[in-house]
């Protein structure tokens, strides 16, 4: 016998309480293509490309990658913002 044994309840739902399938809920409706998921709908918006990310292979000292660590998650956010800063205070091509 099994040890967990079946769930005799069960829920029923009313089929008037189902929604209703209007034009727009089809229009927006996820579609299959074969075995390809398509996705419809509105998604998210697009990042303005000012403010886009940039990934890189960048090299810092071990005890500034540390200090920007210890602070907990989101220590590379700081770390952008901290570069950020520096650069509204200073002129990067005065730097050598």
């Amino acid at each position: 016998m099994n040890a967990k044994g079946n769930d005799t309840n069960s829920t029923w739902f009313d089929p008037d309480d189902a929604l209703e399938l209007t034009n727009e809920w089809f229009e927006a409706a996820h579609q299959y293509h074969g075995d390809t998921l398509v996705k419809r709908g509105r998604g998210r918006p697009p990042i303005p490309e000012s403010e886009r990310k940039v990934s890189v292979k960048i090299r810092y000292d071990q005890e500034v990658v540390e200090a920007f660590r210890q602070t907990g998650k989101g220590w590379q956010t700081r770390m952008n913002q901290a570069l950020r800063q520096y650069l509204k205070e200073h002129n990067v091509h005065d730097l050598n």
